[in-house]
């Protein structure tokens, strides 16, 4: 006769359960992964813009007005302004670029609300957070591609890192982390937005960062009141932390900083981005 053995408790039986859960989600977060890369494929508008909008301030910036600027930075020999002045804006326009693409995710995740797809997933067995997870991740990695090419148009014109190897997977590992949560902070832009054309738009106070800090001039030659702001804002630890490893200025504390600010901007992201998909999934 066959004996049925007993059964596992309960307490035996939830890592399973959790492990279950967790394979779903990651499952879904792919599934969306990989249709957010598809919808990147299929409208290049948004990832050209992305890629052409900074390298057309790059190129502004340093040739017509490098010389000058470059010239008022301190130590610099007033005949190599305009390299000097490329050295020094470099990690500010990749800052620009990251903050660029963050208006490419506001607008898909708006276009996903507003035309039902985003409801038809709250309807069908998908992980809630893997909807916004597919997002995140596509657009880090459409990020990182335009920083790349955005970095490419700066080597090619002058831009001379010095950067060791490790240098270079710091450096690279930063700017995920930002990219990482400026996209968290779009995605909830994009939620938020009432249309694709607010969403296209609420983006653009993130590119001003970069100009209202450290990127394009040292934050002790802003009026005072501004040099404050700029001294405090998450973008300047952001850039002189980007500057540090590629070039070797000071870092100080700002690896750290930059690191903190990051985890608390995908943070605030993310709960911002959960909350509104919340309440609008029990409507």
């Amino acid at each position: 006769m066959t004996t049925l053995s007993p059964e596992r408790p309960a307490a035996q039986r939830t890592p399973a359960l959790g492990a279950s859960r967790q394979s779903h989600v990651v499952a879904d977060s792919i599934t969306m992964l990989s249709r957010n890369l598809l919808h990147m494929v299929r409208y290049p508008g948004l990832s050209m813009f992305t890629i052409l909008g900074p390298v057309v301030i790059l190129l502004l910036t340093v040739f017509v007005f490098g010389g000058t600027l470059g010239a008022g930075l301190p130590g610099v020999d007033p005949a190599g302004g305009r390299e000097a002045y490329l050295a020094y804006v470099m990690p500010g326009i990749l800052l620009i670029t990251i903050a660029g693409s963050a208006g490419g995710t506001a607008t898909t995740v708006s276009m996903d609300m507003t035309e039902g797809i985003t409801a038809r997933f709250r309807t069908m067995a998908i992980s809630r957070a893997s909807v916004l997870a597919g997002h995140v991740l596509g657009n880090t990695i459409q990020a990182m591609i335009a920083v790349a090419l955005v970095l490419g148009v700066g080597l090619l014109i002058g831009f001379r890192p010095t950067a060791t190897p490790i240098e270079w997977i710091a450096a690279v590992g930063m700017i995920a982390l930002i990219a990482f949560a400026v996209t968290w902070i779009a995605v909830g832009m994009g939620m938020q937005s009432k249309s694709v054309e607010t969403a296209s738009n609420l983006p653009l106070i993130l590119m001003l960062l970069p100009l209202l800090g450290s990127g394009f001039v040292p934050t002790d030659s802003l009026p005072a009141g501004l040099a404050w702001f700029a001294q405090y804002q998450p973008f300047t630890p952001f850039i002189e932390a980007i500057r540090g490893l590629l070039l070797g200025t000071p870092l100080g504390w700002n690896p750290v900083l930059a690191i903190g600010w990051a985890v608390v901007i995908a943070v605030a992201g993310y709960s911002w981005s959960m909350l509104i998909y919340e309440r609008k999934s029990v409507r």
